[in-house]
């Protein structure tokens, strides 16, 4: 009689099954995934496609109109679809323009510096919102939640702006848009996901708040804190309404795009600027590829930016939004 008792048990290993697919599918697909049709296919096709040339026509024409020959561009009665008689003209004569020079520069002055003091305001409230324990912090994330649906009003705003002193005065650009709630927002929900664990060691080694913030949660957050500075930059970078409140009258001090509103939109030449302007550039260059080549200078500033925040851009959107 064998006693069982001494006998070894053998441990029995056993291997996942292998997912089943279904015959003619790609490998790994899940069963309870129908396989693509032609028909689905093509519609994906065709709708990516058609998303890609609304959005990329418009810029091709812009630019191509922007280095068009005045011949091209009346052969073509107006804007030009196909490469004709290319023409450098109107970039040499826009950047040759003191006014437009100037106005690069105070328009990337006012994006960097305006980005610069957002973002420290914003991460800094953020972050003390973010904190359970820090003092009266319900009391002004619900004053901060109020100014969303309740504000001033247009006409308040300019009567503090210039009761300071901030009439033609670069700061004026900057400071009455300088805080977004939303933003602040974004990045508190972001903050008050951070780990506790990794709160909690860098208070047990002796590190304040400013260290904590500095060391932990900005390295946590990159991806939100990218994309909530291309929101301020580019909301810098496009704004024009401020200066037609607080700087109309002095055009050494336009941003760009404020010049560009100028030119393109209502048709005159730009005062201030050598030789008036652009007005004296319409008997040799095309005025609709001056106005493009404006259009396209634009542009180039986020066209170079923003392939370097894409990569952050939904996850910094989707995690501050959806955690907390």
């Amino acid at each position: 009689m064998t006693n069982t008792s001494t006998i070894e048990r053998v441990p029995v290993t056993s291997t996942p099954a292998a997912p089943v697919t279904r015959r003619g599918s790609r490998a790994g697909r899940p069963v309870w995934e129908e396989p693509p049709t032609a028909v689905g296919q093509a519609a994906k096709g065709l709708t990516l496609g058609g998303v890609l040339a609304v959005v990329l026509v418009p810029l091709w024409i812009i630019v191509l109109t922007s280095v068009s020959s005045p011949g091209a561009i009346n052969r073509a009665g107006g804007l030009v679809i196909w490469p004709d008689g290319l023409s450098f003209q109107a970039y040499r004569e826009m950047l040759g323009d003191s006014t437009v020079r100037t106005a690069l520069l105070v328009s990337l002055g006012i994006t960097v510096v305006g980005t610069a003091l957002s973002m420290v305001v914003s991460v800094l409230c953020a972050y003390g919102l973010s904190r359970s324990r820090s003092l009266g912090h319900r009391f002004i994330l619900l004053l901060l939640i109020i100014t969303m649906f309740v504000g001033g009003g247009m006409i308040p705003t300019f009567l503090v702006v210039t009761g300071l002193g901030g009439y033609n005065q670069y700061w004026a650009l900057i400071l009455p848009s300088a805080v977004s709630v939303f933003n602040i927002l974004v990045l508190r929900s972001f903050y008050s996901s951070t780990s506790g664990e990794l709160i909690d060691a860098a208070r047990a080694d002796g590190a304040g708040d400013w260290r904590i913030l500095w060391s932990v949660v900005l390295p946590t957050s990159r991806a939100v804190t990218a994309v909530i500075a291309l929101f301020y930059g580019v909301g810098y970078w496009n704004s024009f309404f401020n200066v037609m409140l607080y700087m109309p009258t002095e055009s050494e001090k336009w941003p760009l795009q404020y010049v560009l509103l100028t030119y393109v939109s209502r048709g005159v030449g730009l005062p201030g600027s050598l030789n008036g302007g652009f007005g004296t550039v319409q008997q040799q260059t095309a005025p609709l590829s001056l106005q493009m080549a404006v259009v396209v200078l634009t542009l180039v500033p986020l066209l170079i930016v923003y392939p370097f925040v894409q990569k952050h851009f939904r996850t910094g959107v989707l995690t501050g939004a959806i955690k907390g």
